[in-house]
């Protein structure tokens, strides 16, 4: 049988637990309204921890890397600024779309669109992306952010084309312009 000090007790833990969500969601949302060229050093300065992590579409794929060279696992707050000081010389940001946001305790997951063209060959593209972050004493220490990586990669093509055979039973075909 539960008893009024127990109720209260639990009452109190759920809503210690709802403040940690609120303040976790609270520093992503700025940190995400500050990825601006201008601003977005600060921000990584003020809301990343000093052995942050920074997963950017993968651990670790040196070939992605020489298209979209931030990609990989970064640590610290420059992982966070250098980023997206890099993505602003690469493509302009025609939209970010925040649809869905989402916190449990530290842990916070991001969900949305955004519209990007590339500068050197002018294509836009529309990509959904999540966001999975864990904030611990008002800082990130951990920050994953998934994209359309096929997507963004092509929106660099000049030229060329792939042959692609995707299972024993289909035949082989091709994907991009010749």
């Amino acid at each position: 049988m539960n008893t009024i000090p127990q109720i209260k007790s639990l009452a109190a833990a759920q809503s210690a637990s709802e403040a940690q969500s609120a303040a976790s969601l609270s520093v992503v949302m700025e940190f995400l309204s500050n990825t601006a060229p201008d601003k977005v050093e600060a921000a990584a300065q003020r809301l990343a921890a000093p052995d942050a992590t920074y997963i950017s579409l993968n651990f670790n794929n040196p070939e992605l890397q020489k298209i979209l060279p931030w990609t990989g696992t970064n640590k610290g707050p420059e992982a966070f600024s250098n980023l997206f000081l890099q993505l602003a010389d690469y493509w302009k940001t025609e939209d970010f779309t925040v649809t869905d946001k989402l916190a449990s305790g530290e842990d916070v997951a991001i969900f949305g669109k955004f519209t990007y063209r590339s500068i050197a060959v002018d294509r836009v593209f529309t990509s959904p992306f999540s966001v999975h972050a864990k904030v611990r004493d008002g800082k990130m220490i951990y920050f994953q952010f998934m994209e359309d990586t096929y997507a963004s990669a092509s929106s660099f093509r000049q030229s060329g084309s792939w042959t692609v055979k995707t299972s024993e039973d289909a035949g082989p075909f091709k994907v991009g312009k010749e």
